[in-house]
């Protein structure tokens, strides 16, 4: 089980994020991303399960302490539309990437949903980084762009998914592909959001230890 901690910002100031650690001192990190239900127990578990893989993990808190139940989609969104992903990703996300890098290791960057898109973000604009695990979710290609990503990239998506669809994945696929980028791109049967196995209704088992397991094993090649 991990913990809360404050972290230094890049600007200024801290933020406050879940770690958990790995038994090496010295292990690779992983930046993990939340969704748009806030620092949820979900997130926070797959923080555990990375320490336990052999990662620091560590999840910065982008809503400063917002949790939203996952029934109440106006409020999530609300909180989302609230937030600068730019700015939170200069500041605490890479705050946290830099938390991490200090110990020793390469570190890579993750996130689901709303998380996927700060992950692409990151991707692009994180120099610390090393490699980058999305799921089903991109920003706008003005915020972030298949042809500037930096780092080996990996991404997962649903064939039944209307915030990610089928089209914009294979689209920013594409676009990798054009730009001569190393990438990995998965599609899997299921919907947005398959990953969270406290959401029973959208949650795909199968779909998500494949996934689990890919991502892992990306970690392991490029951060090693």
């Amino acid at each position: 089980m991990g913990k809360m901690i404050s972290f230094p910002r890049t600007g200024g100031g801290t933020a406050q994020g879940y770690l958990a650690e790995a038994k090496d001192a010295k292990a690779p990190g992983v930046v993990v991303i939340q969704e748009w239900w806030g620092l949820q127990g979900q997130i926070k578990s797959v923080c555990d399960r990375l320490a336990e893989a052999g990662f620091h993990a560590l999840a910065p808190d982008l809503f400063g302490g917002k949790v939203v139940p996952y029934h109440d989609s106006a409020a999530a969104n609300a909180a989302m539309g609230a937030l600068d992903f730019k700015a939170a990703t200069d500041q605490a996300v890479r705050g946290a990437v830099q938390f991490l890098k200090s110990r020793g290791g390469k570190v890579g960057l993750t996130g689901f949903c709303m998380g996927g898109a700060v992950t692409v973000i990151g991707a692009v604009h994180i120099p610390e980084l090393s490699a980058a695990v999305c799921f089903y979710g991109l920003p706008p290609e003005s915020v972030a762009a298949a042809k500037d990503v930096r780092v080996p990239f990996q991404g997962h998506f649903a064939s039944d998914d209307d915030w990610v669809t089928p089209a914009a994945a294979a689209d920013f696929e594409k676009k990798l592909k054009a730009a001569g980028k190393t990438f990995e791109i998965f599609r899997y049967e299921g919907h947005h959001a398959f990953m969270n196995s406290d959401r029973k209704e959208v949650y795909e088992a199968k779909a998500a230890k494949l996934a689990w397991e890919r991502c892992v094993a990306f970690f392991k090649r490029y951060l090693a």
